[in-house]
C-alpha cells in the first residue's frame, strides 16, 4: 500500500477513490502538530496497516521539525509502544497509558 501526503494528513486511497486509511494532524501554534485521527478500512484492519501509517507520519513530521500532541487513542498507544519515536512528542506517554 502506497501513502500519499496531503495537507496534515497521510492518506491511502482504493483505484475507486474510497479512503481506506489516513492519519490527520492540523498544525498548531509553536511548530506543532496534533494527530487527532487515525482511520483504518475494516477490510484492512489487522494487517499493520495503521503503524505502517503512523511510522510514515512519524518520519514525516520529524522531518519537518514539527512536535507532535497525540490526542487520537491509537496514536497514543502507538508511541506508548515505540518510546525510540516520542522523540517528537510534546508530552511523552508511558507505556500505562491508554
Amino acid at each position: 500500500m502506497e501513502f500519499q501526503v496531503g495537507r496534515n494528513r497521510i492518506f491511502a486511497e482504493g483505484e475507486d477513490g474510497s479512503l481506506l486509511a489516513e492519519v490527520t494532524f492540523p498544525f498548531r501554534p509553536g511548530h506543532r502538530a496534533e494527530i487527532n485521527h487515525v482511520f483504518v478500512d475494516d477490510a484492512l484492519r489487522g494487517q499493520g496497516v495503521a503503524s505502517r501509517l503512523m511510522e510514515t507520519a512519524y518520519d514525516h513530521l520529524k522531518r519537518h521539525r514539527r512536535m507532535v500532541i497525540a490526542t487520537c487513542p491509537y496514536a497514543i498507544s502507538w508511541f506508548a509502544k515505540h518510546p525510540d519515536k516520542q522523540d517528537i512528542l510534546a508530552q511523552p506517554v508511558s507505556p500505562t497509558q491508554p
